[in-house]
């Protein structure tokens, strides 16, 4: 099974977004930055709600198009429509089955792409096998939260810690069900 990978930005008090969705905290550049986008070459599919997607749209991506040309993406929601979409770009319903095959099949482990709600679901339903956070020094107070409303407790291991000049540190967890 392809293991499915969280790899997320977070401030040190749990949220991946400020209010409004601002994410101008969070580092920009840097070692830390160029680690994650190196990391993301290592993906040949993305899930992600719908949310999540059209959070793309603020920083020039156009409606039906991949935001990452060399990802499949899989966008899992019954409200987004779009007229015309990329041949990588699926829009799925969020359903246990359309996930537990998307896992069966060959290739790459699965990036999950933001999303405190849709990582929520996935988390209550087992479904996360690694959580890689870029942890932000930097304290947002409210927004949205890692795991969405999910109140569940989970154990993980820690498997790896890079530190970075700029403070931030991607650390990387096995989830234990």
């Amino acid at each position: 099974m392809r293991p499915i990978i969280y790899y997320v930005a977070t401030s040190l008090d749990g949220y991946i977004a400020g209010e409004e969705d601002d994410i101008s905290g969070f580092a920009q550049g840097g070692a830390g930055v160029n680690q994650y986008l190196q990391d993301l070459q290592t993906f040949d599919t993305t899930i992600m709600g719908r949310r999540t997607y059209e959070f793309g749209y603020k920083f020039g991506l156009e409606p039906g198009q991949p935001a990452y040309p060399h990802m499949a993406h899989y966008i899992f929601s019954t409200t987004l429509k779009l007229e015309k979409a990329h041949p990588k770009v699926t829009i799925c319903p969020l359903n246990l089955q359309t996930i537990l095959n998307l896992k069966a099949t060959e290739g790459s482990p699965i990036y999950l792409c933001g999303g405190g709600q849709f990582a929520g679901w996935l988390l209550e339903n087992e479904l996360i096998d690694v959580l890689k956070i870029k942890l932000n020094p930097l304290l947002l107070g409210s927004g949205i939260r890692l795991f969405g409303n999910t109140k569940k407790q989970y154990q993980l291991s820690l498997t790896e810690q890079q530190s970075f000049e700029e403070g931030l540190q991607i650390l990387t967890y096995e989830l234990i069900y």
